[in-house]
C-alpha cells in the first residue's frame, strides 16, 4: 500500500486548497513544500503587494485630507515602515495555512521534492537530514511559476529586480522603470509613485492593461498619467546596461532608439512554469513551453498525475489555482464537479482606480460576431462614490442584444473589485442585464452603479 492516497508538490494557494480538500474527502494527505506554506501568493505576491497598496492609499488620503477640512504640518511616512507590516500581514496568513493543514490532519513535508517515478518522490529536507522516499497513488503538482529568464533583460536582483525583490525592498527609489504594463507592473507604479518615485511604465503593446477593456485601459491611462507616473507603450526594451549602481534602459520606440537612465528596474514581464528540476522527466508528463498539459480535471497525461496552478499556464491567478485544486480534489475522490469556464474567471488589479472583470471585451464579441449591447455608468454620477471623493471610474456591460445575458463585465473605479462577485454570481445563476436592473440595492451604495449600468443596456438609466 502506498504511503499516502494523495500528495502535492507545493504549497500555494493551489498546493494547500488541494490538499485540505482532499483530506476533507476522507485521503491521506501530504503536502511537500520546500519554502514558507503559503507559495508566492501568500509570502510574495498578492497578499504582501495588497497590504503596500493599502498603506499607499491611506498615505495619498492623508495627502489630500484638506479636501475634507482637515489640516496638518509636517506629514511625515516611512515606507520601511510599510514593509514591514506587510510582513506581518504575510506572518499571520501563512500561520493560518499551518494551522489550517493540522486541523484537517494533512502531513507537511518540509524538503527539495523529485519524482523517482510516477508514485514515488524523493524529498531532499531543508534540514540536511537524509533523503526520504515516500509513494502516493496521485500526485499534484502545484509548483507555480517564476519570473522568466530573458536576455534582453538579464535580472541580477539589485538594480534589475524581480516583484520579489521589490516586495523586500525598505526603501523607494528615487526613480525606477517598470518593463510591463499589466497587473504587477501598474501596482507598483501606484505604491511607488505614492511615496515619491519618479515612475515609468514600459508596454510593448499599444496600451496598458491590454487583456482588459480598450475603453477600460484608457481610462486607467488618464488616470495614472494624472497621479504623475509616466508611460510608453509601442515600445520594445532592447537591453539592458547595469553600471555603478544604475541602469541604462535601451529602447525602441517607433523606430527610434534611446536610453532611458534609471536608479531601479522592475522586471514584470513573462513567467515560466516550475516544472523543471521536479524530475518530471521520469514521469513522462508533457509539457507545453515549460508549463505542464492538463486536462478538463486537471489530470496530465500520465495517469495518477495531476497539476494545478500557475505551473499549467492556464490563467496565472490564485483564485484559478484554488478553484482548479477544488476540482481535481473532487473528481480524485470520485465526484462529479463543474467544469471550470475559465473565459468567466474573474480578473482583478489593485492599483488606484482598481481595475476588474470577467468575460468578453467589447472588441472581443464583435470579433466573434456577437450581437451586443453596451451599458455604462459613470461613478461622477454616483451619490455614493462623491460623497466618498472617488469620482473616477466607471461600470461597462457588455450584454447580448437579444435576451441580455452578460457576456462580459468590466469596471474601474473606487473598490471595483468587490462588485466582481455579484456580477459572476449573476452569470452563473444566468441571470440577465434586465435582473440586474430589477434588483433594488441600497442607496447609497457604489453597487447602484451596476443596477444603473445594466438599466443602461436597455436606454433606462434614470440618473444620466
Amino acid at each position: 500500500m502506498s504511503d499516502y492516497d494523495v500528495i502535492v508538490l507545493g504549497s500555494g494557494p493551489g498546493g494547500y486548497v488541494a490538499a485540505i480538500r482532499c483530506a476533507q474527502l476522507g485521503m491521506r494527505t501530504a503536502i511537500v513544500e520546500r519554502d514558507e506554506l503559503g507559495g508566492v501568493c501568500l509570502n510574495w505576491g498578492c497578499i504582501p503587494s495588497k497590504s503596500l497598496i493599502r498603506n499607499a492609499e491611506v498615505l495619498n488620503l492623508i495627502k489630500d485630507a484638506d479636501i475634507y477640512g482637515i489640516s496638518f504640518d509636517n506629514l511625515k511616512f516611512d515606507f520601511g515602515h510599510a514593509q514591514e507590516r506587510s510582513r506581518q500581514v504575510v506572518n499571520r496568513l501563512t500561520t493560518g495555512v499551518g494551522f489550517l493543514m493540522r486541523k484537517n490532519s494533512v502531513e507537511h513535508i518540509t524538503g527539495e521534492a523529485s519524482f523517482v517515478n510516477a508514485q514515488t518522490i524523493e524529498i531532499k529536507p531543508n534540514s540536511g537530514d537524509p533523503i526520504k522516499t515516500v509513494t502516493a497513488d496521485r500526485v499534484i503538482i502545484a509548483t507555480g511559476a517564476r519570473q522568466r529568464d530573458l536576455p534582453t533583460l538579464p535580472i541580477d536582483h539589485d538594480v534589475v529586480i524581480t516583484s520579489r525583490n521589490a516586495l523586500e525592498m525598505s526603501e523607494v527609489p528615487n526613480e525606477v522603470v517598470i518593463v510591463g504594463g499589466g497587473a504587477t507592473g501598474v501596482e507598483f507604479a501606484y505604491v511607488w509613485n505614492s511615496y515619491g518615485a519618479k515612475v515609468t511604465i514600459l508596454e510593448l503593446m499599444d496600451r496598458l492593461v491590454p487583456n482588459e477593456d480598450e475603453e477600460i485601459s484608457h481610462l486607467l491611462e488618464k488616470s495614472l498619467q494624472s497621479q504623475g507616473i509616466e508611460f510608453r507603450t509601442g515600445v520594445t526594451v532592447e537591453g539592458i546596461d547595469v553600471a555603478m549602481g544604475s541602469a541604462n534602459v535601451l529602447i525602441v520606440d517607433d523606430g527610434n532608439t534611446e536610453t532611458i537612465s534609471t536608479e531601479k528596474v522592475l522586471v514584470a514581464v513573462g513567467v515560466q512554469g516550475n516544472s523543471d528540476n521536479i524530475g518530471l522527466q521520469n514521469t513522462g508528463v508533457a509539457t507545453d513551453r515549460g508549463f505542464i498539459s492538463i486536462g478538463e480535471n486537471m489530470e496530465t497525461n500520465v495517469s495518477g498525475i495531476f497539476a494545478v496552478g500557475d505551473v499549467t499556464g492556464r490563467m496565472l491567478l490564485a483564485h484559478v489555482a484554488s478553484a482548479q485544486a477544488v476540482t481535481v480534489a473532487e473528481y480524485i475522490a470520485g465526484l462529479d464537479p463543474q467544469p471550470l469556464d475559465y473565459s468567466l474567471m474573474p480578473r482583478a488589479i489593485y492599483c488606484k482606480p482598481q481595475v476588474a472583470s470577467f468575460g468578453l471585451t467589447e472588441a472581443q464579441a464583435i470579433e466573434q460576431g456577437l450581437s451586443v449591447t453596451i451599458g455604462r455608468f459613470p461613478f461622477t454620477a454616483s451619490g455614493k462614490a462623491i460623497a466618498l471623493g472617488e469620482t473616477e471610474g466607471m461600470v461597462k456591460l457588455v450584454v447580448d442584444d437579444e435576451i441580455g445575458e452578460i457576456i462580459g463585465a468590466h469596471m474601474i473605479g473606487s473598490e471595483v473589485t468587490e462588485l466582481l462577485g455579484e456580477l459572476s454570481m449573476a452569470k452563473l445563476l444566468e441571470g440577465t442585464s434586465t435582473e440586474l436592473g430589477w434588483l433594488v440595492r441600497p442607496h447609497p451604495t457604489i453597487s447602484e452603479i451596476v443596477k444603473e449600468a445594466a438599466l443602461d443596456t436597455m436606454g433606462e438609466a434614470i440618473h444620466i
